[in-house]
């Protein structure tokens, strides 16, 4: 899937301490300074949380400053959400080449569903949404990243559909959204349960998704 990252800004960093921008810094190294922030952000998250890891360790894990932070992003709650939007759209692009790798529609579902679940960044992303509703000045990057999964997974089913012969129950776009909703709910869920957390679910899933499926005409690929 197509990666939305949102654009850098134009300014050179700020160092700290300094009122101005360095004389030396330059539009690059201002766009690997941000991204160098936020591959830290995504690391860091993923572990901690977004309470867990301050925007002085985010930054020293950069190798940037702390006033970086501030900088580029405005807070750490707006780089939890800009990391967090990221890293879904990375985990996006993972589930599709997954799905690619598959010859029949319970397995196509099945190993978009596992490989999906087996990412940290849905749970990020459950709670940079979670967090929007208190920041809304925030909300306008997770309502993109939630129409980018949406658009980008529409596009790869219908392309399975006419590459492999396969045939749905609803359009495209239906499935899409009903996978994402099934699976960030399943996150959710096995966030809130820890070990208590019934596997059923995740192949309750699995059936739900694929219960969209009909089986292949004679002749076709399956």
């Amino acid at each position: 899937m197509t990666v939305f990252v949102c654009p850098t800004y134009n300014q050179s960093p700020v160092h700290e301490g300094l009122a101005t921008p360095h004389p030396r810094a330059t539009r690059e190294a201002g766009r690997q300074t941000r991204r160098a922030l936020l591959d830290a952000a995504g690391r860091l998250f993923a572990d901690r949380g977004v309470a867990g890891a301050s925007a002085a360790e985010i930054a020293r894990e950069a190798g940037a400053f702390p006033s970086q932070v501030t900088y580029y992003f405005g807070s750490k709650e707006a780089l939890f959400v800009e990391a967090a939007c990221r890293g879904m759209l990375h985990a996006a692009a993972e589930v599709e080449r997954a799905g690619r790798r598959t010859r029949t529609p319970r397995g196509y579902v099945r190993a978009c569903v596992q490989t999906a679940l087996a990412s940290p960044a849905l749970l990020n992303f459950v709670e940079a949404a979670t967090l929007v509703r208190h920041r809304p000045d925030l909300a306008p990057r997770v309502r993109e990243t939630f129409a980018r999964l949406h658009l980008e997974g529409e596009r790869a089913v219908a392309e399975s559909l006419v590459a492999r012969g396969w045939q749905l129950r609803a359009a495209p776009a239906t499935e899409a959204r009903g996978f994402w909703a099934s699976v960030l709910g399943i996150a959710l869920e096995r966030a809130a349960a820890g070990d208590a957390f019934d596997d059923a679910t995740a192949d309750a899933t699995v059936q739900l998704v694929l219960n969209l499926y009909t089986q292949p005409r004679s002749g076709r690929r399956g």
